[in-house]
């Protein structure tokens, strides 16, 4: 193998590596809000998981490079990196401390936005990748299916059973929120 071939092989596997990276800045904080809604605002939880999913993305980028959509398959790998962490013996674990303070966002009314991430953490795992799919991140009914690796009907189902249980949940003046 001569010296131009190993050059070459490193120019493109350099570039390969800016290009992840490149992603890798771009989606990192759209990935870490979903992250977020799904561990419903474990922001700990949530880091870990967006660094697994961009690592797993890294392993795969040459072949996820393409795919028509990385970004799309970077929000699947979060949502299956989500669920297989709630399966595991571990997920049962409960953090202890004090949570920071944090400052709402402009525009944003701080107990909402507790009602709703509270109400979302007492669905079950999957009917709250359901709802942060399908609502949050606005994906057909298709789309979250072959995301959570399930049937359209399926994923139906849970959107109403979920959004039924959000509704009972947050009651009230905040019940208008679950009606979308």
């Amino acid at each position: 193998m001569g010296v131009r071939g190993r050059r070459s092989r490193e120019a493109a596997r350099t570039a390969r590596a800016d290009d992840f990276k490149h992603f890798a800045v771009g989606r990192t904080n759209h990935l870490f809000r979903s992250a977020c809604l799904l561990t419903s605002g474990d922001t700990h939880l949530a880091e870990d998981l967006v660094q697994e999913t961009l690592g797993r993305m890294y392993a795969l980028w040459g072949r996820v490079a393409r795919i028509d959509n990385p970004a799309g398959y970077a929000q699947t790998v979060l949502v299956r990196t989500f669920l297989t962490h709630r399966r595991r013996r571990s997920a049962t674990e409960q953090p202890v401390g004090e949570i920071p303070e944090t400052a709402p966002h402009a525009g944003t009314d701080p107990a909402l936005r507790v009602a709703l991430l509270s109400a979302l953490g007492q669905l079950p795992p999957k009917d709250r990748a359901v709802v942060v799919l399908r609502y949050w991140e606005d994906r057909s009914v298709e789309e979250t299916a072959l995301a959570m690796n399930c049937s359209s009907a399926a994923v139906r189902t849970r959107s109403v059973r979920a959004l039924a249980k959000l509704r009972d949940q947050l009651g009230g003046v905040y019940a208008e929120f679950a009606d979308h």
